[in-house]
């Protein structure tokens, strides 16, 4: 038995429902999960479908052909088969910070990720201790403004290398390139405070705390040339007073990076979301 995940988008019209759960039935496909969102003002209709191939005489390379040259002609559709049984494959870039990096690897230890980790690129040695104990192989591959591009070309190789299906910066403290972008559009999840841009800077935490905010957050989201300006994918909150500190406000914040980036990730992972319009459709 085949277990895939499609994810359609198109204009909206009538008809799309019906036509795709019959193209399932024709195909002998047991439909396990289904919902769609229309996008009133775009005038978009998007669809999350999860279906089981029962009849191995319908593989699903040949599917995949059929409902090309059939159902996504007819709608014009834009539209991905994604096989389930298949963990994509999942770099972690990371720089010093432990929290994130900690929390991915005791979630994908315990199976609780949809993916494989080949390997961490870092830009110091500081962390290679922490992908040893979990057998991970780890490359430190300096980056600076002054070898950027010999940086560039030696994470290009390993992620070929490994054949990574997408990327995260796991408090990764440098600025991804055009040509990483370009290569893995909509694939590099990153995660940061809330704060910006009304709290930039090295110490966020302590800015937000001298203005004394009433909450504190977290966001992940997709990686684009316009810094932090990439589609969100998660976010959360915790509330905050007057009686915390600036090591209670780092520590609330690590615990939202760490609870919304593992979110991303397994939203990403199990093709939960659509990006349209510099926005996500995400079906929880």
């Amino acid at each position: 038995m085949q277990h895939f995940t499609l994810l359609i988008h198109c204009k909206d019209q009538k008809g799309i429902i019906a036509a795709v759960t019959n193209f399932i039935l024709k195909v002998e496909g047991n439909i396990t999960y289904l919902d769609q969102h229309v996008d009133t003002i775009q005038n978009v209709f998007f669809m999350r479908l999860e279906c089981e191939l029962t009849n191995p005489a319908y593989d699903l390379i040949s599917v995949k052909e059929d409902f090309k040259t059939t159902i996504a002609t007819e709608f014009n559709m834009s539209w991905e088969f994604y096989n389930k049984d298949r963990k994509p494959k999942m770099g972690l870039f990371v720089s010093k910070y432990t929290h994130c990096l900690y929390d991915i690897l005791g979630r994908y230890s315990s199976g609780e990720l949809h993916v494989e980790i080949p390997l961490i690129i870092s830009n110091h040695e500081d962390l290679r201790p922490i992908a040893e104990q979990f057998n991970i192989p780890f490359y430190h591959v300096p980056f600076t403004k002054d070898i950027k591009e010999e940086g560039e070309k030696r994470q290009i190789e390993l992620l070929k290398e490994y054949n990574i299906d997408f990327i995260v910066l796991a408090r990764y403290m440098q600025i991804i390139t055009p040509r990483l972008i370009a290569l893995y559009e909509n694939k590099i999840i990153n995660i940061h405070h809330s704060f910006l841009p009304a709290f930039p800077g090295a110490k966020p935490y302590h800015s937000a705390f001298k203005r004394g905010v009433k909450i504190i957050g977290a966001t992940s989201h997709y990686v684009t040339e316009e810094l932090d300006e990439g589609p969100i994918i998660d976010q959360d909150i915790s509330r905050v007073s007057h009686i915390n500190s600036v090591e209670d406000f780092i520590m609330k914040g690590k615990d939202l990076e760490r609870i919304v980036l593992a979110r991303a990730i397994k939203l990403h992972s199990e093709r939960k979301m659509m990006i349209y319009c510099n926005k996500t459709v995400v079906f929880y």
